[in-house]
């Protein structure tokens, strides 16, 4: 198999989520650094549009979305234990999506309603923080940056973390059930964002079970990493091709397999991918692209969340 690269940067609380599961899994990787902001040339040569962070390549193919990421190391490595525990299976995935889209809301924009964000991004100058801030209100859309209002955001994360803690107390070990899940790593993201900003350290103090919790999942670490820069990834994608997938459409798509189809995001950040269509079923959409520096290239989408059109 060709390796696992990570193309994340260091303060990325999603590429915190991938880089914990790869620990967890006991993997070894390579990480490229890429810049937080546009422009992302290499990136997009491998995406062909999509931005968010972090992506994972494995040879010619692209996995876009934590959610598909983390589906996939776990198809890799289902040991030391699955993502998907068959008691909790059904929890784990709608915990872990609860917490990635709506905790994670809250999270960000009460950091950047705080002063939080700029403790983060301590090392960036001004100029780059407004950028930063710039590049996210972006992102979003909508014209607002901070997303939820700074009291629902507290109360929100007040109140998520309260109802946490008396089930980890009464003796739950992890968040979905009994056993390690997906929903763990999701949350943990969020924590550990907020953990960053020094001024909000205190956030988990009231909650001695959350705390052991978090310490146990820390413990996991990053697993076996190897710094290699985009150039050296793109040149893995040129010389790999695409692995074997079985092509199909859902009867009920309303596509069909060689179709010329955008695929783009529904919440934020939408910048549409095109490309012919390769498979389209209830959890992922993979289409075929061609790019001049990184070659013939399958990138994969998840289904949840994204939306499929056919090509202009």
């Amino acid at each position: 198999m060709a390796e696992l690269i990570l193309h994340q940067y260091a303060t990325s609380p999603f590429s915190e989520k991938v880089r914990l599961l790869l620990g967890a899994k006991g993997l070894a990787w390579q990480a490229v650094e890429i810049p937080p902001i546009l422009p992302k040339p290499d990136v997009i040569a491998l995406t062909g549009g999509y931005r968010r962070t972090p992506v994972l390549q494995i040879g010619a193919d692209v996995y876009c979305d934590t959610a598909l990421i983390c589906d996939v190391i776990d198809a890799l490595a289902p040991s030391p234990a699955p993502l998907y525990p068959p008691a909790q299976a059904g929890a784990a995935r709608l915990l872990a999506s609860w917490f990635d889209t709506v905790l994670f809301g809250a999270v960000a924009s009460y950091l950047f309603q705080t002063g939080g964000a700029q403790e983060i991004l301590g090392r960036m100058t001004p100029e780059q923080i407004q950028a930063f801030r710039a590049d996210r209100k972006a992102m979003r859309g909508d014209g607002n940056a901070l997303g939820v209002p700074l009291g629902e955001a507290a109360a929100l994360l007040r109140d998520t973390l309260a109802r946490l803690e008396v089930q980890m107390a009464g003796g739950v070990p992890h968040v979905a059930g009994a056993a390690l899940s997906l929903a763990d790593f999701s949350l943990y993201h969020n924590l550990w964002f907020l953990k960053r900003a020094p001024v909000q350290t205190a956030w988990l103090e009231g909650y001695p079970a959350i705390q052991s919790w978090y310490a146990r999942m820390q413990a996991f670490g990053h697993g076996e990493v190897r710094v290699i820069d985009s150039a050296t990834a793109l040149a893995a994608a040129q010389a790999a091709v695409p692995q074997p997938l079985t092509a199909q459409a859902s009867a009920d798509s309303g596509f069909a397999v060689g179709d010329g189809v955008c695929v783009t995001p529904t919440d934020y950040a939408r910048d549409p991918v095109s490309g012919t269509l390769v498979s389209l079923d209830d959890r992922m959409v993979t289409l075929r692209r061609q790019d001049p520096r990184a070659g013939a290239l399958n990138v994969h989408f998840p289904r949840l969340g994204f939306h499929v059109q056919r090509a202009a």
